[in-house]
């Protein structure tokens, strides 16, 4: 039977002979026609079967029964059979065994669509990877023993008291060293490391010098290397070669350095006894960015947590070289690197006026505007811990303009860092006061305040800007007007309440004073309650004072600092000023009036603070216009005798003291004989002026006392290493609890309690530390 008739007698499944068939002519069909071929020896006889999984039995494609191709001599289809067969072996070796084709062979594909993998080319990327994995393992195998058949002699080499002997050796020996196998050989032989770090301790060599801290630099990678390298004493050899003129030399031994400083601990003891920080500073001169970078990270984690080495990098004209690194280049990693040594020395107090002196604000503030994050914090973080070196500093108008810009980040602590250096900038500096207000800062700073909410490491430094703003400058005035306008009144005032703490309670009263300085301002602070609740501080603060000195005279209790830094007796100080500036219009002096209050003012004359006597008798002389409250201070202290006795003691204080007790005894004698009141304005005028007190009954009593807390401070409490923000100026006596100095003084008090106990509760024990940020880091 033909193949073709075969073919079609069996075209149908069911018609198909079953291969456990027993039938002869089955079994000649299946050897003739699939056993003759297996397809692995020869593709002589493979037919390509359909799509639909019949026979193609086109007469125009075949004519087997004239015995041929059409248009293809026998010949030409044994050649196509012959290349097919060598096709499929190619293909196996260009997977597997690439190396053994020849060159410029060209292996034609068997694939109808490009997009599938054939198995072969599937088979092509594991079987490489194994097959490198296996001559790898036996590359490694010999590295490694050839490393250790070797060591012992090179060690011997390295040891040679020929020159030429140790340089060939220490060349050798870094040849090894750029294998792993016989790098791990190295560092697992002390003998061989220590060789090296003999070869470059003794050896002025440039040859053996480069081979063997090469060597050493390969080994750093590996934590047993570096341990190795710091047993056999390779610091100070390293440190050594930080001298050397050779740019590859240098590259090795601070890249071997930087790692162990990173990696090996007592690294760091290790380089700063062997003067490595001197060295490094003095490398800080060259101009290869890549390098600098390494030398700043490695200063940096030397200078960390440790105030001698800060001490050191100063002493060595750090400061210098890292702020001109900051002006004159663009690269990245090295601006940050250098950023964050200038942070951990900007915490230094003998550090921070070096860096200011040498430009540092300027050169950092160039960096503001970078795209790189990182840069920008630590450049914030930095000028925050030098602002309070800086207040007067002048030129710096460029960055306080983008300081207000970047009160607006999304990120709290760029927002945090903005407002504490404006804080800083801002004290006692009226050129940068009026520059802020005229980049729109009072603005910026409210709807920071109000964006903030209770982040008080926002507000505090937010309000303590505004505070220096609204006070003592050109603009001082409109600075006032403009937070009224902008709608900061109310936000301000509710920061009274808990659950702000004391400082930034103390730097609210101190603004709401310095508001209160303009008229138009009156209505929305009392509207706001801000009478009230100054009032309630007062008594709160007063009660404290009063419970404290009773402890103190018991000897239970020594009076001393709060844990956050503020004593009661600052905020009586703040509380009767803001009071004081208020009482300026009726309507506000009423409300003082209401509050019974008076008594608390009248006691304060005799406070131990200057700055409290010269408060409470500057409200005092501005509540003391009626009758009434002449009345009322009348019967608080008692007697006519004594209340003059209590006023006269005042006369013999300093300054305004004298000047508002004086216009109080003035008020209470309103009624009394004209003999009764011409002796009093002789007495009056001989003691003030015995007491160089420029005051005169014709020409009134003097400007009033401006500042009711002492000069502004810098806001300091954002430093570790500085105490606490906003210290107090007294002209006579240091803080002490007031004793009881006059007992028949009975002060009646009638507050709602329940009201008193909504306010911020000082804390109970000294023990409290307040909880400060480290900026070292």
């Amino acid at each position: 039977m033909s193949y073709q008739s075969r073919s079609m007698s069996y075209q149908n499944a069911s018609d198909m002979p079953k291969s456990n068939s027993k039938d002869p002519a089955v079994m000649s069909w299946q050897q003739n026609n699939y056993m003759g071929d297996s397809g692995i020896h020869s593709g002589a006889q493979t037919q390509v079967p359909s799509l639909s999984g019949k026979e193609d039995l086109s007469e125009d494609l075949f004519d087997l029964d004239q015995g041929g191709y059409p248009g293809f001599t026998q010949d030409q289809v044994d050649e196509m059979n012959s290349q097919l067969t060598q096709t499929r072996s190619h293909r196996v070796r260009a997977a597997m065994f690439p190396e053994t084709l020849e060159e410029g062979i060209e292996i034609p594909s068997t694939q109808f669509d490009p997009q599938t993998q054939t198995a072969v080319q599937r088979l092509a990327e594991p079987s490489q990877m194994l097959r490198h994995a296996v001559v790898n393992l036996i590359n490694y195998q010999d590295d490694a023993e050839l490393a250790t058949r070797a060591i012992p002699e090179l060690i011997k080499l390295l040891n040679d008291e020929d020159q030429v002997v140790v340089s060939q050796a220490a060349m050798m020996v870094h040849q090894l060293s750029k294998k792993e196998a016989s790098r791990h050989a190295i560092m697992n032989s002390p003998q061989m490391v220590a060789a090296l770090v003999r070869a470059i301790s003794n050896s002025n060599d440039l040859e053996t010098t480069k081979g063997a801290v090469g060597t050493l630099h390969k080994l750093s990678h590996h934590r047993q290397g570096l341990l190795a390298i710091f047993k056999s004493g390779g610091i100070p050899a390293l440190v050594k070669l930080l001298s050397s003129p050779v740019e590859s030399v240098l590259f090795y031994a601070i890249t071997t350095l930087h790692n162990l400083l990173l990696h090996q601990e007592g690294s760091k003891m290790a380089v700063r006894l062997a003067g490595g920080l001197q060295k490094m500073v003095a490398l800080l001169q060259r101009n290869n960015t890549k390098f600098l970078a390494i030398v700043t990270d490695c200063l940096q984690i030397l200078a960390f947590g440790n105030q001698e080495s800060k001490l050191i990098i100063l002493a060595s004209q750090g400061p210098i070289e890292l702020v001109r690194i900051m002006r004159s280049y663009n690269y990245e990693k090295l601006l940050w690197t250098t950023s964050r040594v200038l942070k951990v020395l900007s915490v230094c107090s003998s550090n921070k006026p070096a860096i200011v002196e040498a430009g540092g604000m300027q050169a950092l503030a160039m960096h503001l505007g970078s795209g790189s994050q990182r840069l920008v914090q630590n450049c914030l973080w930095t000028l925050r811990n030098l602002s309070d070196a800086a207040t007067k500093v002048n030129g710096l108008d460029t960055l306080l303009s983008s300081l207000v810009q970047v009160l607006s980040s999304p990120d709290g602590n760029v927002v945090t860092c903005a407002a504490g250096i404006l804080s800083n900038l801002t004290c006692n500096n009226q050129f940068n006061k009026e520059t802020v207000c005229q980049y729109d800062g009072i603005s910026a700073l409210v709807r920071t305040i109000v964006n903030a909410g209770d982040h008080e490491e926002i507000t505090e430094p937010a309000i303590c800007a505004l505070r220096h703003l609204t006070s003592r400058h050109d603009k001082s005035e409109l600075a006032q007007n403009q937070v009224r306008v902008v709608g900061g009144i109310p936000v301000i005032v509710r920061l009274l309440n808990p659950p702000s703490r004391w400082p930034l309670v103390k730097a609210v009263i101190g603004l709401i004073r310095n508001l209160a300085l303009c008229p138009d301002n009156f209505l929305p602070l009392r509207e706001s309650c801000a009478i009230n609740y100054l009032v309630q501080l007062l008594m709160r603060a007063y009660q404290d004072t009063q419970r404290r000195a009773s402890l103190a005279s018991g000897g239970s209790q020594p009076p001393g600092t709060y844990a956050d830094g503020v004593r009661m007796e600052e905020i009586i100080e703040g509380t009767v000023g803001a009071l004081h500036i208020l009482a300026r219009e009726w309507n506000n002096r009423e409300q003082i009036r209401q509050q019974r209050v008076i008594p608390i003012f009248v006691q304060l004359l005799f406070n131990d603070i200057e700055n409290i006597q010269r408060v409470a008798a500057g409200v005092l002389k501005a509540t003391a216009l009626w009758t009434e409250i002449v009345a009322l201070v009348t019967r608080t202290v008692g007697a006519e005798y004594k209340g003059n006795r209590y006023f006269w003691a005042g006369i013999y204080m300093s300054g305004s003291v004298a000047t508002y007790a004086a216009a109080v005894l003035f008020r209470m004698s309103e009624d009394k004989p004209q003999e009764y009141k011409k002796r009093l304005s002789m007495e009056l005028s001989s003691s003030l002026f015995r007491e160089e007190n420029l005051w005169n009954p014709d020409l009134g009593m003097g400007t009033d006392f401006q500042d009711m807390l002492s000069p502004e401070q810098a806001y300091d409490n954002m430093y570790a290493q500085d105490p606490p923000s906003v210290h107090s100026s007294h002209g006579g006596r240091p803080y002490q609890q007031q004793q009881a100095l006059f007992s028949e003084l009975q002060i009646n008090m009638d507050m709602d309690m329940d009201t008193m106990e909504a306010l911020p509760a000082p804390p109970e024990s000294n023990d409290q530390v307040a909880a400060w940020y480290d900026t070292d880091l």
